[in-house]
């Protein structure tokens, strides 16, 4: 028997220095061992070469004017070359602005936190497993187990579902995934939902309260609720690594997946959250104890990640119209490498 576990003791390092070599991914590889370039701009033009169809970053730092860097295609097949002001479907980044909105709305006694499904939207509570006991609050932390619209079967991933309420179906009389509060699952419906919970309450659309309340207000003039918003010739081109052309004209209606904008009004809308300009008090409270304050999204063609970096004082934005295979793994190695270079 000791014989044996010496031998484990031995072995076992090596097979799992094997394993490592066999299962990791080269493009986390590459972010552990290759050497940090000069700058961002070196960086941004390294990923093209490991198979990103094209990429914009946009870098505000404290004390240096904001920086937009960018490479690759905007449109590959008519070969324009990426442009850093170029609009951009931010998928779930969407969310954020959701999430201030609510947050708004219970800071201004229009909601409350404890207000359940059941009673804000009668009309789907019978549908929706445990609607009686999940909360706004609940909803907004993604801790409500309604499953996830996303990863049902049937959804069209190569149509437009142009009616939130055509995606809504997609779930409704769904057994719950767990009780409401016992976890975190992450699920797109619960913005949905709460997209509806806005429009209902509001009266009118909460894409048009978050231009009002929130765009306006900082100046983001280039920031849509959704893509037939905005002429699509602005839009940069998406491309999925399982689907030959461009995926652009995809349409994602859904609340909390559905804007599109530049990544310098993501940035704008990123810091001023960070920094504590765009909420009173009151609502930072509400705030801060239902979300986020930086986000990632992905859709079929697109890929971006969204934050602000407290020890450098750095917001930090990345768009990549690449998806599919490793290219979210490259994108987010890609992602810590540039703000390891700001970081020196």
């Amino acid at each position: 028997m000791k014989r044996i576990k010496r031998w484990l003791r031995i072995i076992m390092p090596v097979v799992a220095v094997i394993c490592t070599a066999v299962f990791t991914p080269w493009a986390i590889v590459w972010g552990w061992i290759a050497p940090l370039p000069a700058g961002v701009r070196q960086q941004v033009d390294e990923g093209i070469s490991r198979g990103l169809d094209g990429i914009i970053v946009y870098v505000d730092q404290a004390g240096k004017p904001p920086a937009f860097y960018a490479a690759g295609w905007k449109n590959k097949e008519q070969k324009i070359p990426a442009d850093p002001h170029a609009l951009f479907k931010i998928a779930s980044i969407s969310k954020l602005y959701i999430a201030v909105a609510a947050s708004k709305l219970v800071s201004s006694n229009q909601l409350s936190l404890d207000d359940t499904l059941a009673r804000l939207l009668p009309a789907v509570a019978g549908r929706i497993e445990n609607s009686d006991k999940i909360s706004l609050r609940i909803l907004l932390q993604h801790r409500s187990g309604i499953p996830d619209w996303i990863e049902d079967p049937e959804f069209p991933w190569t149509r437009s579902l142009t009616d939130v309420n055509e995606v809504l179906e997609l779930v409704l009389d769904d057994p719950a995934v767990f009780k409401p509060g016992l976890r975190y699952d992450y699920s797109n419906t619960n913005y949905l939902l709460i997209g509806k919970i806005l429009d209902k309450i509001l009266g009118y659309s909460h894409q048009e309260y978050i231009k009002k309340e929130i765009l306006t207000p900082l100046g983001l003039n280039h920031t849509f609720g959704l893509l037939r918003d905005v002429d699509a010739r602005q839009v940069v081109s998406g491309y999925y690594t399982e689907h030959k052309g461009d995926v652009k004209m995809l349409d994602f209606v859904s609340p909390g997946g559905s804007m599109v904008a530049t990544a310098q009004d993501v940035g704008v809308f990123l810091r001023a959250l960070n920094d504590g300009s765009l909420l009173d008090d009151k609502e930072q409270a509400v705030y801060s104890s239902v979300y986020e304050y930086g986000h990632t999204g992905l859709l079929p063609g697109y890929q971006s990640i969204a934050r602000y970096h407290k020890d450098i004082d750095a917001v930090v934005v990345q768009f990549v119209n690449t998806s599919g295979g490793n290219t979210w793994t490259v994108g987010e190695v890609m992602y810590n490498r540039i703000v390891r270079i700001l970081s020196r």
